[in-house]
């Protein structure tokens, strides 16, 4: 199973600008997307790449 942090992210201190970010971006955990699995494919534009966490639990995109 992937060691994945359960820290939330923080992406202000400040409640007004947090909220008009969070409106903005949507925010997703990696969990989320691989679940129980080390890598997901994204499909974009036609082309598939690969969401993958490597062995030092980094995120690595690639086509």
């Amino acid at each position: 199973m992937a060691d994945f942090n359960d820290h939330p992210t923080k992406l202000n201190s400040d409640p007004q600008l947090a909220s008009k970010s969070q409106a903005a971006t949507r925010e997703y955990h990696a969990r989320d997307l691989l679940g129980e699995k080390k890598e997901a494919t994204i499909i974009h534009a036609g082309e598939h790449y690969r969401l993958r966490i490597t062995a030092n639990n980094k995120l690595i995109l690639t086509k």
